[in-house]
Parts: C-alpha cells; structure tokens; sequence
C-alpha cells in the first residue's frame, strides 16, 4: 500500500497491515528525539496505529510542538509512577504537559524539595526498565470506573466524560486514565529533572480540595537539559519582577492585585514605546481612536462575549442596566465603523487604539507583567475587501518587522488554519486562508502551518519573538475574522453597487504593553539601549566646588532633549559611579579640576568602560544622533574611541 508522507512529502510503499512504527523503522527515524507519535491523517496516534492505503502520515520528532506534547505527557505518568512506588497513599489525578516541561498533581501527599532526589532516582529506574506503554480502550464508562472508581478524583474525570472512548495506558504495574497517546518506550527520556512542587486546587476551583503538585521537565538528550538548567538560571538574574522595582519601573500592590503601578522611571520607557509605536503607526496610514471601558451588557450579547466570557468579565449594574468593563477592544471599534458610511474607496481602512482592558484571571496565575489583570493592548482592527488580504497582511508584517527588530527580537511566524468547529462557508476559510498564505510566501521568511489550530472565527497569523536567553514569547497577532462584521452587520458599498461586508483583520504587536515591558525587561537585564533608557546621562562632581559647572552640563544635556541628573552627594565619585551602574545608566560624566577648567567631561559607560576627556558639544551630538536612531548600541563603542578598564 502507499502512504503519503508528511516527513519526507512523498509516497512511501509499505506492506499491508503496516503501523506507523514501520514507517519509522523504514525511514531509519530511530533516535530518541524522533518518531515520538503519529499525525495521522490530521490526528495524532501511538506508533503502533496501523496504516491504510492513502493515509497522510507525519512522524513527529522533538522539535515538533506536538511531538514535545506527548513526550511530556507520557514523562509525567512515569513521574506519577516513581511517586506511587514511594508514596503508595498518594492519588495520582491529572498530569498535562504544559508550554515547558508538565508537572502532575497528587492527593494525600506532601513533599518538599528535600525528597525530590529519591523521587529522581526512582525516575531513573523506571526509564532504565524501559517499559512500552500499552493503550486499552473500554467499553464505556461503567468498565473504566470499574478500574478507577477507587479513585475519587479519577471517578469524578470518568463521571464528567462526554460520550467518546475511554481509555487507559499501562507501563508496568502502573495503569493511568488517559487518552494518549504516548511515547513507543520510555527509554526515549533520557534526562529528567524535577523543578519545584506547589499546591494547586482541584480543577483549579479555590472552593475545591488543595493537592500537591510537581512540576518537572524532560529532554531525549541530557545536553538539552544542561542547556534548559542553564536558561533557568539566567532568567532568576533577569527576573523583571525583581529588577522592576529595584530600578523604580513598576510596583505591585495588595490593593489592586494584579493591576501594575508605573512609576515615574517607567512612565519614561511606556512613553518612547507608546511615542515609537504611533510613529510608525501614523507612518502606516492608520487613524487612532479611543473607545470606553464600559459598556452595556447587550453589546457583550452582540459580539458574544457574555456568552462564552463573562467569567473572565467585571460586570455590575447601574440604574438597572447592566455594563461590563472591556476585556476586549474589538465590539467598541465595531461601534465606531458603524458611526457612518463606508465606501469601497477609503478601503482598507486601518484603525489602531492602545486600549485598555481588564479580565479576571485567577489569583494564582498572576506573575508580574507577564499576566495581569488591567492591561493595555496595541489593537488595531483593518477593514478590506477580499483581494486587500494579501497586500495588507504584508504590510502588517513589515510593522512586526520594523518593530521587533528596533529591540534587537528576532520571531518567527506561525499559520494557523481552519479547526473542526469554525463558522463561515468553505469559500470564505478558503480566500481567507490564501490571502495568508500568500503574504507569508512572499515575506519570505519560513513558516510554520499549524493544521486546525485557528481561532472558530478565522485563520491566524502568531508571532513568537526570542529574547536574549532564546527563550520564545507569543506577543503580536494577525488574525481574520469572519464572525464580528456579521454579528455587527457590518457594511460598504462596493464599486458595483452593491451592499458587502469587509473582511477584517484584528492584529496586535506588542500584544499587551506591559507584557512587553516586562519581556524588555528581562531582555535587556535592565540594561536599556539609550533611546527607552529611564536616565541617560548622570554627571558626577568631584568636589563641591564642581557643581556650578556640573548643573551648566546637565542643561545643556537636557537642552538636546536627554534626560540627565547630578549627583552632588557628599560620596567619593568611586561610590557614585558604582550607584549610577547598579541603576542602569547609560553614561557617567565625571567632573573634576581639569574638566572644569577645560569645559569638557570625563566619560564612562555604565559596563565600566571609560572614555577619557571629551568636548561636551562632541558629546551632545552622539549622545543626541544615538537617541534619534533608537540604537541598540553605544555611538561611543561604534566610534571607536580609546578605551580602557579604570580600577576602583
């Protein structure tokens, strides 16, 4: 029989009653880090899944989202497994692999980090005797609590099933509930760590019983773990909810949990970024417009979110209607198309609005910047006809572009496509999903096509951009949608006459602002390029008898449009060039006898380099052109001047 495969896009021939697992041996794809599962004909199977003539096959390997999926699921059931062989009371419930790594909750069990090298080394057994985990199916539900009844939580999964197939995977005398699929043997894992425990609540309901839960990684190569420990340890240096505060950026406070206070050194860098994202906005031909926080319960109603949102909602009453504050920008910018006429010939229309929302998340998964519940997002909604797709989705694209690389944040893309539940006609996906399509092809960049993965209302484009440490953050969107402009009824009269609705295109960059701020944070360590940098310049007095000429400096360097401060402190200038690094300045200029008298200043930058004596209209004009460039690196490292290490 043939089989398409995906891994090498051709036929393959293979004999009748063949499994994915022959494919493998056939294509020689026998590594730990290969053939984990089998994309078969869209649906992902254990290698043992038996082939037909025609199947679409892709093997996935590490590398794959998919493949990690299910090398961290069945790692997390021999985690459960070692556990259960020291801590037999224990009750395993579930165990999910998550973004990096999996971690797996348990009843009846306490444990600190003090037990986690017994737990390791019963790991390692376990992977030594390398069992082939075995799936059963069951005949309904009556069977599968007849297995797992005595579990109450495995029940209460059991109980809550729609109807479907039920299933179990067995390794050894370790059986879970699970419905797979899972790695052809464990001796694939080849390098496991456990990361931390913590409680969480079952099904994450605070009203519900607190379990134990591990969290925990696994690699095919213990090089790869090395690496991962390696990151880890880099982003606690970079952690921005430390260095945040300590350098006066952002607070945290009991009183308004999970909805950050900028302070004054932060309102420094939120305005260049905000400053830089409407220039290149305006640039675009995009019009800004500003839409309330609240509004009515009936809009929600209108664009569905008080149907499938309304938990994530704040909502209240006021003179007996009912509001909600926005969780989204897309219904008030609705509003605004609708506010007047639209012709075919303003099309594309690009509105953009920094808006700012709320959602409730859940009290435990909030983490500095990185999740909140009151931030800003860089929204932008595109009005086109069907043929504008490709040439506006290019132009997106050069804004990702222009704005990612300004940072120094190489991305990558990713096509998403049409899930199983999805509404519109086939025509519809289908121009949608080309319009993509083709702008990606001609970006020319590679891509990578997530089959299923869109949202129900339309294809999408993500972005993940990497930081310093490599590590890969989901920050900017393009996604079409086909669901708002006909729940809006949405309209423009096109050249033939006739009534249409516009596709529109919701896309975001920064994705949230403080989001973004934060990944800067850790990006640069604090150590901000010139141009967002919260104090640019501090000049440092010798004596006192420097400071007139001293605060001369410090307006003339303020005059260029910089920001700058003195420090006249009573310390020794070694204690204040040490004070002005540990808060991230980027130059120090010290002012003593010599440059008094000379009218210049003694510059170093805040990595201890040092430059020596420089005229101050020298200084000024770098200092000033590397500001305007928004440059990632010092004008005075690029000039090349003398350099040498001072010693304190």
């Amino acid at each position: 029989m043939k089989i398409l495969c995906k891994n090498k896009e051709q036929e393959i021939e293979l004999a009748e009653g063949s499994s994915a697992k022959d494919l493998a041996e056939k294509l020689n794809l026998r590594g730990p880090d290969q053939s984990l599962a089998a994309e078969i004909n869209g649906v992902i199977k254990d290698l043992t899944a038996p082939l037909h003539e025609g199947d679409t096959v892709k093997l996935l390997d590490f590398e794959d989202p998919k493949g990690k999926e299910v090398f961290w699921h069945t790692s997390a059931h021999v985690l459960a497994q070692a556990v259960l062989r020291l801590y037999p009371e224990a009750q395993p419930t579930i165990g999910p692999p998550i973004e990096n790594g999996f971690y797996y909750d348990f009843a009846n069990l306490t444990v600190s980090e003090e037990n986690f090298e017994a737990i390791e080394q019963e790991v390692q057994k376990i992977l030594d005797e390398n069992y082939q985990p075995v799936r059963k199916e069951f005949s309904g539900k009556k069977e599968a609590l007849a297995t797992f009844g005595h579990n109450v939580y495995k029940k209460e999964l059991i109980e809550g099933f729609e109807e479907g197939v039920i299933s179990n995977y067995t390794q050894g005398e370790f059986v879970d509930l699970c419905r797979g699929p899972h790695l052809p043997a464990l001796g694939k894992i080849k390098a496991f760590k456990l990361l931390k425990t913590s409680g969480a609540y079952w099904k994450g309901d605070s009203k519900r019983e607190m379990l134990t839960r591990l969290y925990a990684i696994t690699f095919p190569d213990r090089k790869l773990l090395k690496e991962y420990l390696f990151v880890l340890e880099e982003a606690k240096k970079r952690d921005h909810k430390i260095i945040g505060p300590k350098l006066g950026l952002f607070s945290l406070q009991e009183e308004a949990p999970g909805m950050p206070f900028i302070q004054p050194k932060g309102m420094i860098i939120w305005n260049r970024l905000i400053e830089f994202w409407r220039e290149i906005h305006t640039k675009a031909d995009y019009v800004e417009i500003k839409t309330p926080q609240l509004m009515s319960q009936q809009l929600w109603e209108t664009s569905g979110h008080w149907t499938h949102y309304r938990e994530n909602m704040y909502s209240f009453e006021i003179e007996e209607r009912h509001f909600a504050i926005k969780p989204m920008n897309c219904p008030g910018c609705m509003l605004y198309y609708k506010t007047l006429s639209h012709s075919y010939r303003e099309l594309p229309l690009r509105i953009a609005e920094l808006g700012h929302v709320h959602r409730h998340e859940a009290s435990g998964a909030l983490s500095g910047l990185f999740r909140v519940r009151s931030f800003h997002q860089d929204d932008a909604h595109l009005f086109m006809r069907p043929a504008d797709i490709r040439q506006e989705i290019l132009q997106v694209l050069g804004l990702v572009e222009k704005t990612y690389s300004t940072f120094g944040l190489p991305y990558r893309l990713e096509l998403s496509t049409r899930p199983k539940e999805s509404i519109g006609s086939d025509n519809d996906w289908e121009v949608a999903t080309q319009g993509l399509k083709e702008a990606l092809d001609d970006w020319g960049q590679p891509y990578r096509i997530n089959e299923g993965d869109g949202a129900f209302y339309g294809p999408k484009i993500d972005i993940h951009i990497r930081d310093a440490l490599g590590r890969s953050w989901q920050c900017g969107t393009i996604q079409l949608d086909m669901a708002l402009p006909e729940k809006f009824e949405l309209e423009y009269m096109d050249s033939d006459g006739q009534l249409k609705r516009p596709v529109m295109v919701h896309r975001a960059i920064f994705g949230s602002v403080e989001r973004f701020f934060g990944i800067l944070i850790e990006h640069f360590v604090g150590k901000f390029p010139l141009w967002i940098s919260p104090l640019q310049v501090r000049v440092l007095t010798v004596a006192d008898r420097h400071e007139e000429y001293a605060q001369k400096v410090c307006q003339e360097i303020r005059k260029a449009g910089l920001t700058c401060d003195v420090d006249h402190s009573g310390e020794s200038v070694s204690k204040k060039v040490r004070s002005a690094q540990l808060m991230q300045i980027n130059y120090m200029l010290t002012i003593g006898d010599k440059e008094a008298e000379n009218k210049t200043v003694a510059l170093r930058t805040r990595d201890n380099v040092v430059h020596g004596e420089v005229q101050l209209s020298h200084l000024i004009d770098l200092l000033t052109r590397e500001n305007k460039d928004r440059s990632l690196v010092s004008y005075f490292a690029k000039e090349g001047q003398h350099e040498h290490n001072c010693c304190q």
